[in-house]
């Protein structure tokens, strides 16, 4: 199957409060989400996605992150074959903490990546 054209966003260009117009999609799986991630993202861990599609906004502003940008942007890919329009986060999570965005856990204590 043909790759769509996903748009790819440098960190600078990622949005750093997410809600219901913006969607922050983090694919990592559970252990690296627990150990930290952006404040108000949505975790859907890569296996799980074409399961949890209806959970994905399709008309929110889609921004799709792992730890260092190859599987967000195969999910990406996968989201823009049925109908959504992502953006693939450059670096991942990896260019979140560099850029020195924070990272926290569930309970809202520091986390890392």
């Amino acid at each position: 199957m043909d790759d769509v054209e996903v748009a790819q966003a440098d960190i600078a260009a990622v949005p750093t409060v997410f809600g219901d117009t913006v969607v922050l999609l983090d694919v990592r799986e559970d252990d690296e989400w627990q150990r930290g991630h952006a404040a108000g993202a949505q975790h859907i861990p890569m296996g799980d996605v074409p399961a949890r599609m209806a959970e994905i906004d399709p008309d929110a502003e889609l921004f799709v992150v792992c730890h260092a940008g190859g599987r967000s942007l195969r999910v990406a890919n996968y989201l823009a074959r049925n109908g959504y329009t992502p953006t693939n986060v450059d670096g991942g999570m990896l260019a979140w903490v560099g850029a020195g965005r924070p990272v926290i856990t569930d309970d809202g204590s520091p986390g890392s990546v």
